[in-house]
């Protein structure tokens, strides 16, 4: 009887995986073939071996340049992210002051609010800032997150109060534990806010698509959103730059997939 339900486990999580990776074969197999194949009623399998689409993804866009904006945008937010997200974290879950618990349902109604709300307001940040087509546009307003906050500070809650009392004893302050104690202790929970920010910062197409219309300054998201044209759109080609674009994000998943699956399964262990 176990084996049989063990069976129908990886059953279920092997049919699952297929469906989930299935878009990314097709988008592969596209950008292989012609216009014409891939816009073919009834859709053909095969692909074609057309890796010219892969260097006319460079002679349409500044792909280099629109890369390391991508770049910079999703470093500057992971690691802004990392900071302020850990030390609210650190303050809701460890700290006692007044309406702490007040201060924290109103970060977490943050969550429920629909993001596009606040995109005019920033936008109007942004502009009388004179930010406007510049890197500092799409990494600030994504320095914070209330997920982030609420993710860590479930890290936080579990982690043994033993420590934080031994190190009081000893004289360290709550900055000193916060940095010398609680940050190296909730290493797999700063990864999978790393993960997970990396991952939203990275596919992020309204607010840059917004704040930046030279194309020089746009990440990979807009620029390949401006293959789109008004009458015909050359899918081969805008799949090839699909890809391209998210082999970094998958790279470095792979590399980080043990501890962002540890640190999402610690975050529910204490509430």
């Amino acid at each position: 009887m176990p084996e049989r339900r063990a069976f129908g486990v990886h059953a279920i999580l092997i049919a699952a995986s297929l469906v989930m990776v299935t878009p990314f074969v097709w988008q592969v197999i596209t950008s292989l073939k012609t216009l014409t194949s891939a816009t073919a009623a009834p859709p053909t399998i095969l692909p074609e071996g057309r890796w010219d689409n892969y260097a006319k993804v460079f002679d349409l866009l500044p792909f280099g340049d629109q890369f390391l904006n991508t770049a910079l945008m999703a470093g500057g937010r992971v690691a802004g992210q990392l900071l302020f997200c850990s030390m609210a974290a650190y303050a809701f879950a460890r700290l006692r002051f007044p309406g702490r618990n007040v201060l924290f349902g109103v970060f977490l109604s943050v969550m429920m609010v629909p993001p596009q709300l606040f995109v005019i307001p920033q936008y109007q940040i942004m502009s009388s800032l004179g930010w406007l087509n510049s890197l500092q546009a799409i990494i600030v307003p994504g320095l914070f997150s209330a997920f982030g906050v609420f993710l860590l500070r479930q890290f936080f809650l579990g982690l043994p109060r033993e420590l934080e009392e031994a190190a009081r004893l000893d004289g360290a302050g709550p900055v000193r534990i916060y940095w010398s104690i609680m940050l190296p202790l909730a290493r797999p929970g700063l990864v999978a806010l790393a993960v997970l920010t990396l991952l939203w910062a990275w596919n992020d197409l309204f607010w840059p698509l917004i704040v930046n219309t030279d194309p020089d300054k746009m990440t990979l998201s807009a620029g390949l959103a401006a293959l789109q044209g008004q009458y015909q759109t050359d899918y081969p080609v805008l799949m090839a730059g699909s890809v391209l674009a998210s082999l970094p994000v998958i790279a470095v998943f792979v590399f980080l997939q043990r501890q962002f699956i540890q640190g999402i399964a610690h975050t529910g262990t204490k509430g």
